[in-house]
């Protein structure tokens, strides 16, 4: 199963991304994290260490071929370019980074997007496999499709009129996409104006209410620290609410995987 998070910048998307990612691979769960921010930060929000980090490598663009049917495609087995370009972090998670840009004026990033796209069309046949994509604060991954073959879009957002118009535009290109479901967390929430003002803008919107993460000054502490959050506060409520989160993929993962396989004719 494939799961993207976006949203406006600093709604919270990394540090829930990375919560996720270490929470699922605890509860039995093969996890594949894509950083698909060209400013990356998942690798530091997992628990990946200075310096790894500082080596880790990123997809190189040979890896994809525009000419295959059916849109950009891996030319190696998505195993073998896991392996092979990606780094291992806390709890198992295996991390993959998109390219960043390695001087000014140098262009876009249309082929690291096509890439990401190709690894994430690859990984859907690894069903039992969860595969989580922390997005840029950009609609750009929509405009380009780079998220095409997400199972699951998780809109990350504040309980302010300016993140949720981010997420209402983002909702409203990613209708274009081949996304089978589209859900919103609410992030950072203080108090019941706030969390009302969330699942009131889900219900106009059509958007399913995946669940709320409380502001916590754990997420403060931790950043300030440079900790992940699951090992600065374990039991704090802002990890208690992701991992609820976690579980309500978890459950969608499993029932995707019982309908590859039964589409399969196992």
């Amino acid at each position: 199963m494939r799961v993207a998070l976006a949203g406006k910048g600093g709604a919270g998307k990394t540090t829930i991304s990375a919560t996720l990612c270490r929470v699922l691979a605890r509860g039995g769960f093969p996890v594949v994290a894509i950083d698909g921010d060209s400013n990356p930060n998942l690798a530091l929000a997992l628990g990946v260490d200075h310096q790894a980090s500082a080596a880790a490598p990123y997809l190189p663009t040979s890896l994809v071929s525009r000419r295959l049917v059916g849109g950009p495609s891996l030319t190696a087995p998505v195993a073998e370019v896991v392996d092979r370009h990606g780094i291992t972090g806390p709890d198992g998670v295996r991390l993959v980074l998109m390219g960043e840009p390695g001087h000014s004026s140098e262009g876009c990033l249309c082929s690291a997007h096509a890439t990401v796209s190709a690894l994430m069309g690859d990984l859907g046949g690894q069903p039992d496999t969860i595969t989580l994509i922390d997005m840029e604060a950009s609609p750009e991954h929509m405009s380009r499709g780079t998220t095409r073959h997400a199972d699951l879009l998780v809109l990350v957002t504040e309980p302010y009129f300016r993140s949720l118009e981010a997420v209402r535009r983002i909702a409203r290109l990613a209708e274009e996409l081949p996304i089978p479901r589209v859900g919103v967390v609410a992030n950072k929430v203080r108090d019941t104006t706030g969390a009302k003002a969330v699942v009131e803008f889900c219900e106009r919107h059509g958007l399913e209410h995946l669940g709320e993460v409380p502001w916590s000054d754990d997420v403060v502490q931790a950043d300030l620290a440079g900790i992940p959050l699951l090992d600065a506060a374990p039991d704090g409520p802002a990890v208690a609410a992701i991992s609820r989160l976690a579980g309500t993929i978890g459950e969608a993962a499993h029932a995707h995987t019982i309908a590859a396989v039964a589409a399969q004719g196992g």
